[in-house]
């Protein structure tokens, strides 16, 4: 039967399952940590117990809150063995439905060889689970120290942020006053993508030649540096447009002698 959950029932009628619900719909199924206040950033106080920051996160649909730091206790090393410890927040459904959640450490098995992490509770609340726990650290220890953590969570990205990937910029200018006459280049954002229109007027003739063209702004620069092939004015050019990761966009001549004609590039290329 269809119930109105956001609605006047005139009784108490909205539950925690159906917030889960609506949470797990609108932010998928995975487990996330929200990306406000400390982000469950975590610290090594010493060879047995950590702090675990303040935060937000969602589990199968379930809103966990952190709002003062906790200490957490590491069970001790042992000389000459190896174990992987799990820092989890766990979720719990006890007698009369009552549910909670808690931080904890999940101890994992000493070996002399390579560790490996200890099995967790992974039947989901959406699924009729009752007990189910969301890995956040892995605590490596190797004798009796601590080594590194491990994060193990997906920090989700507000919708602000999701939005300015998906909207389109306005085309914004990437050459410098003093190539501004050789021609044009702008860059713009789209659907996390970044596209550029160049118009160069002219050219460097000579073997193997290249020239600046401007600077890519921050937000708009590819992960890695790319190239791509501009459409030359007559069969004497072959040249090469250099998009770095740095925001440096430049030319080059591929080979002998060319005329200083210019060119033409239309590129795009997904944002990191």
């Amino acid at each position: 039967m269809a119930e109105l959950v956001t609605g006047h029932a005139g009784k108490a009628h909205a539950t925690a399952e159906q917030a889960a619900g609506l949470n797990a719909g609108i932010l998928g199924l995975d487990d996330y940590v929200l990306n406000v206040h400390d982000k469950f950033k975590i610290t090594v106080v010493s060879a047995n117990k950590v702090t675990i920051g303040t935060g937000e996160l969602v589990m199968q649909g379930r809103h966990v809150s952190q709002g003062t730091p906790e200490d957490l206790i590491i069970t001790n090393g042992s000389q000459g063995m190896k174990r992987n410890d799990l820092v989890v927040c766990r979720y719990t459904k006890g007698s009369q439905s009552i549910e909670s959640a808690r931080l904890l450490v999940v101890k994992g098995t000493p070996t002399t060889g390579t560790p490996t992490d200890p099995a967790l509770n992974t039947t989901s609340p959406l699924d009729g689970g009752t007990t189910y726990d969301m890995p956040l650290y892995r605590i490596p220890l190797d004798g009796i120290a601590i080594g590194t953590p491990v994060a193990l969570f997906n920090v989700l990205k507000p919708m602000s942020d999701v939005w300015d990937s998906l909207t389109q910029t306005k085309p914004v200018n990437c050459v410098p006053a003093h190539l501004a006459q050789y021609g044009t280049c702008t860059v713009m954002m789209k659907n996390g993508w970044a596209w550029l229109s160049l118009d160069w007027k002219s050219s460097a003739s000579d073997s193997w030649g290249k020239g600046d063209i401007g600077t890519l702004p921050v937000g708009y620069r590819p992960a890695t540096d790319i190239s791509f092939k501009p459409i030359v004015f007559n069969a004497v050019n072959n040249k090469s447009v250099n998009i770095c990761k740095t925001g440096d966009v430049n030319y080059r001549n591929d080979g002998g002698s060319q005329d200083g004609s210019g060119f033409l590039l239309h590129a795009a290329w997904p944002l990191p």
